[in-house]
């Protein structure tokens, strides 16, 4: 008799549990990828004197969240949770869009900044539970918020003191 390997071969989280914390994945990845293609929209609208430099780290910044999102969307399906990357779900995304045209620098590096901050403390309320709910899948996410604090620090640095 064939046995369901998906079934039988993943953490024993129960149904009720491993749903809320692949549900606090799957907040977490819409949004990094979002951020990621939000860093992209900024990357091609962004004008001004720093324009090079912060052209050159938007990228950075994209291709990180592309990679958090993906250790993210792993966890998820190690645990036995299917995580959704699709247009249609990235809708639920809580990361607001930015305009559409040319955008100054310094506009680019203080809407950025913001966007951050709000997903890096949405993460953090969300690993409160995930550390009552499954200690792996909250490392994971420590080690997402890690970095995002990370590159806030970075970003603040472009504002000069007293920010």
């Amino acid at each position: 008799m064939a046995t369901n390997t998906h079934a039988t071969h993943v953490p024993p989280l129960g149904t009720h549990v491993r749903e809320d914390v692949g549900n606090h994945l799957q907040d977490t990845l819409v949004e990094l990828i979002d951020l990621s293609l939000l860093g992209k929209q900024l990357h091609w609208s962004v004008v001004g004197p720093h324009f090079q430099p912060l052209h050159e780290r938007l990228d950075e910044l994209i291709d990180s969240w592309r990679d958090m999102a993906d250790t993210v969307a792993e966890r998820a399906v190690a645990i036995g949770y299917l995580p959704d990357g699709q247009a249609q779900a990235l809708a639920a995304s809580k990361v607001p869009p930015v305009e559409r045209g040319e955008i100054e620098d310094q506009v680019v590096i203080r809407d950025l900044t913001s966007r951050v901050g709000d997903v890096a403390e949405r993460l953090r309320e969300r690993l409160e539970r995930l550390g009552e709910l499954d200690l792996a899948s909250q490392d994971v996410g420590i080690e997402v918020l890690r970095e995002l604090e990370k590159q806030l620090w970075m970003l603040r640095a472009h504002f000069g003191t007293g920010h």
